[in-house]
């Protein structure tokens, strides 16, 4: 059987993050299990346009927008060859595939946009990008099977119109550390991991460095990642007075990736909406805890309030919820090992399973 993913960018790319790589591992587990799996995506500089990695083929057309022309055209003319499933990887805006093929179509999505539309991509776009996303979207693919991967984001889809019965929860695993996790650093550190744009929202965890600068003299805090909003944040800590606290460490490695996550006391998820949050099991393998906002929806899942991290609503309580765990070692402690055993208890292996039973599903029909 061949799948072929739709998705407007990998985890090469420059901006590519958690969701790529969610999408990623369910193709391989696709191509572990004997099928054959292509991912169409966006190209970029440096990129192949042609390649396979992990027994998964990647084949890359068209910029950022222009994707979705691009692969649009190339599905219903038939460049990617006789195709079983087709996976709609919906960030905001759908692929259309539906108009371009008569071959089953799955819908990926990891959150419903509502929020960040307006935030992004403020006026009339924001608009436009919510009405395809809330009104057409949902009728244009009212025969499909969704998939996502928190609870919440199922509800919001039921909201939007989509059935209940249609819609199949597959959770992100957990990948574990590639090596013996390093000690907490012996000074308070903060980190900040992810893509550097408004509705990361990593001001307040600026904003948290600075309100905590006089209590704790040597906090830092680190933050990895890059993005079209890295010289706003810049400029941001400079009026805070805290840009010398701050290593911006742009796009990282794995091995970095993790040392930060390991070396940190807490980390912070300021994100206006997240799906689920891949980084908060990667730094519960280190035993670090992560304060988030409820409101971003998946991270009532992947956290677990006040047993492996905190849930706030607001900047000020998330600032005072950074400060109890920095100040209390024993409640740091706790919430540390609740977010070990938690990450331990989430396998791809699982996730993948679950994800192959549905495209077995879709193909039937």
């Amino acid at each position: 059987m061949h799948i072929l993913f739709c998705n407007w960018r990998d985890t090469r790319h420059p901006e590519g993050g958690g969701s790529e790589f969610y999408v990623e591992q369910m193709a391989r587990g696709l191509a572990e299990r004997g099928h054959r799996v292509t991912i169409a995506a966006a190209a970029f500089p440096g990129a192949a346009s042609d390649e396979t990695v992990d027994g998964v083929r990647f084949r890359r057309n068209g910029a950022k927008f222009g994707v979705y022309a691009h692969l649009f055209v190339r599905l219903l003319c038939g460049r990617y060859g006789p195709v079983d499933v087709v996976v709609d990887v919906q960030n905001g805006l759908p692929f259309f595939t539906r108009w371009a093929t008569r071959k089953p179509v799955v819908v990926l999505l990891h959150h419903v946009h509502r929020e960040q539309w307006p935030v992004v991509y403020p006026g009339l776009v924001g608009r436009i990008g919510w009405w395809i996303e809330s009104r057409l979207a949902p009728r244009l693919y009212r025969r499909s099977k969704y998939v996502t991967v928190s609870q919440a984001t199922r509800l919001e889809l039921i909201d939007l119109g989509v059935g209940r019965d249609r819609i199949e929860i597959v959770h992100n695993g957990t990948t574990p550390a590639p090596g013996p996790s390093a000690p907490h650093s012996p000074s308070p550190r903060m980190c900040v991991l992810g893509r550097l744009v408004p509705h990361k929202q990593v001001e307040h965890a600026i904003d948290a460095l600075a309100d905590l600068a006089g209590r704790y003299p040597d906090l830092t805090l680190d933050i990895a990642g890059d993005g079209w909003w890295n010289t706003r944040l810049r400029e941001h800590a400079e009026a805070r007075g805290v840009a010398g606290r701050i290593q911006f460490h742009g796009f990282v490695d794995e091995a970095t990736k993790h040392r930060l996550l390991a070396e940190a006391w807490v980390m912070v998820m300021p994100s206006l909406k997240e799906g689920w949050g891949l980084v908060v099991g990667e730094a519960g393998w280190h035993g670090t805890p992560t304060v988030a906002y409820s409101s971003a929806g998946g991270t009532t899942e992947s956290i677990d309030h006040k047993s492996t991290g905190v849930l706030v609503d607001t900047p000020e309580e998330l600032t005072r919820a950074v400060d109890e765990i920095l100040g209390d070692e024993a409640w740091r402690r706790f919430l540390g090992e609740g977010a070990r055993t938690k990450a331990a208890s989430l396998s791809w292996e699982a996730s993948q399973s679950l994800f192959a039973e549905v495209i077995a599903t879709a193909a039937t029909r």
